[in-house]
């Protein structure tokens, strides 16, 4: 396993994380539970050391199975959550993978820490990171006046924001990181997806701010399993796309085969993780790990060789010309 800084703290991650919310929602499919813990142990055992949840996946669960498998080696561990969906109110119903209300008012912002801390049977959490944030939260003195206290107090050590959930948010991002004291943005980022994170790589470098970077695969688009649009079961995270949209996904991968095979060393899924390394204000992937054979075909994506400055050069040509196909909109959730 490599590990990069994440600037402006003495925090070192895995180029590799875990987002803990495959084993704790059926976003991704349904995964065992013996399987879950088997994917956080191995993921521990082969170095992996950051892993990204947040409060609201599975109504909390997301914290509590860390703490449960993994809750003795805390040490070893780079823990980052998420906060800002009232998940507690249990008045009012969700529908599907709808938005849930959010607050970040000081009150609530500290009971949800306290809460979160009992869960990961913690004192501490690493990076405390803003849930989908919109404006009026980045805007807001008094969420951030709380979480200098709560650092203060030693319960987070850094704060940071998780930016979505739909492809947007470049309002957000570029406020988090030019008017607050983040050390850390979530994005969503891969071959295939790259605005409006690509704006972010000369801020963050400048403001000395690390990106973590979701989803590289494209919703499995970039695993190379896939010859046509598949059909995922209903709560699964991937069936929110719409079919044109992943039927032009596997034209564009065509034409990023050249990146993989014997010439190269890698194949799809690694090329596709490699291309966000590229980017050196990324610190860390957060790859979906739904069976060990994935935790290690990703994990391995470290020992091929890197995206040249040629490869990406062909790939920045391909971004700007939209693949050289024509676009399908669509409105998604993330």
């Amino acid at each position: 396993m490599k590990y990069r800084q994440l600037p402006g703290t003495d925090l070192e991650l895995s180029e590799i994380g875990f987002g803990v919310w495959t084993v704790a929602t059926n976003w991704w499919g349904n995964i065992p539970e013996n399987e879950k813990s088997e994917l956080l142990i191995n993921a521990l055992e082969l170095g992996i050391n950051f892993f990204d949840t947040a409060d609201t996946y599975g109504e909390g669960y997301g914290e509590e199975i860390l703490a449960k498998i993994l809750g003795h080696r805390r040490h070893e561990m780079v823990i980052a959550t998420k906060f800002g969906y009232d998940f507690y109110d249990k008045i009012t119903p969700r529908i599907g993978h709808q938005e849930r209300p959010q607050k970040f008012d000081a009150e609530f912002v500290r009971f949800a820490c306290e809460q979160s801390l009992r869960r990961l049977r913690t004192d501490y959490i690493d990076i405390y990171q803003l849930h989908n944030p919109k404006m009026d939260a980045v805007e807001s003195d008094e969420l951030f006046e709380i979480l200098e206290q709560l650092k203060q107090e030693g319960k987070i050590r850094h704060y940071g924001g998780a930016l979505g959930p739909d492809i947007g948010w470049l309002e957000e991002g570029e406020a988090l990181m030019k008017e607050r004291d983040v050390q850390s943005i979530q994005i969503i980022y891969s071959i295939l997806e790259q605005d409006p994170a690509k704006e972010f790589f000369k801020i963050s470098a400048d403001q000395d701010i690390g990106l973590i970077s979701r989803v590289p695969h494209a919703s499995e688009a970039l695993t190379g399993r896939y010859t046509e649009a598949p059909t995922f079961n209903e709560g699964d995270h991937r069936s929110y796309r719409r079919s044109e949209w992943l039927r032009e996904a596997l034209q564009k991968v065509d034409q990023v085969k050249f990146l993989t095979g014997e010439e190269t060393g890698r194949n799809l899924s690694q090329a596709a993780i490699k291309f966000c390394l590229y980017q050196p204000s990324i610190v860390t992937v957060l790859p979906n790990f739904t069976n060990i054979t994935e935790l290690k075909d990703y994990s391995n994506a470290l020992e091929v060789p890197d995206i040249t400055d040629g490869e990406q050069s062909i790939l920045d040509d391909l971004w700007e010309n939209d693949f050289y196909l024509e676009p399908v909109s669509e409105s998604r959730e993330i």
